[in-house]
């Protein structure tokens, strides 16, 4: 499960089950304990939080003479980091073609052009699901926890920052606006990463599911890297 609305739903359709006494669900694991009068078949849970969306149910401690259950819930879709990966070529491939053609390398600029095609992209995808990134962003997010607000604001600082690198709108303002939320997002990603925290990163919004880790870590720390190094330059 990748946000409380998916919380909801699934722990909506355990407690309609008749054995179901209580029902612990929540986004780190186990995200589901389950309290039954008496045991209920993996199948009959599958059937019931199928009803709630593409999940499938797993038992984490063997069944026993116990009768609370451990469950994860986890998304049907495959879940690998190729896309960001992709992405990242992609952008960066890009951004070094238009050095090339110009017939001399600057650094300053490739970083300048990398960074606006970072948050283009970015920013778009959370454009097709605004909604849904904000509910994702506030699980890990320390503003975002906060103020939920934050979540469908948050894309269109990306989006005005993109178009800034790009035509050069006020350079150390943008970099420190850059650096300044960056590095308050990984700190959240990195809190989520210590906690062990089973989550959705929610940088692509809804429609790449990706799990918050090292990678979405590393994604912020090389922001934040050249957003700090073109700071300096500047000054």
């Amino acid at each position: 499960m990748t946000c409380n609305n998916c919380v909801a739903k699934v722990k909506s359709e355990l407690l309609k089950l008749g054995d179901v006494a209580e029902a612990e669900v929540q986004l780190k694991t186990p995200q589901a304990v389950l309290s039954m009068t008496r045991h209920i078949p993996i199948q009959k849970l599958q059937d019931a939080i199928s009803k709630a969306g593409q999940f499938t149910v797993k038992e984490t401690i063997p069944h026993s003479t116990s009768k609370n259950v451990h469950m994860d819930v986890v998304d049907d879709e495959q879940i690998s980091y190729y896309p960001i990966f992709l992405i990242f070529g992609f952008i960066g491939g890009i951004t070094l073609l238009v050095q090339v053609v110009k017939g001399s390398f600057s650094w300053m600029q490739w970083m300048s052009h990398f960074m606006s095609g970072f948050f283009f992209v970015f920013s778009f995808f959370k454009f097709l699901d605004i909604k849904g990134f904000a509910e994702g962003y506030r699980s890990y997010d320390l503003i975002a926890r906060k103020f939920r607000a934050w979540g469908f604001i948050y894309p269109f600082i990306e989006l005005a920052l993109g178009i800034s690198f790009l035509v050069g709108l006020a350079p150390l303002g943008t970099n420190i606006v850059t650096f300044i939320i960056m590095t308050i997002g990984a700190i959240g990603i990195a809190r989520s990463l210590i906690n062990k925290n089973q989550i959705q990163c929610s940088c692509l919004g809804t429609v790449i599911k990706l799990p918050l880790g090292k990678v979405s870590l590393f994604e912020d720390l090389a922001m934040i890297g050249m957003s700090l190094i073109m700071i300096i330059a500047i000054l």
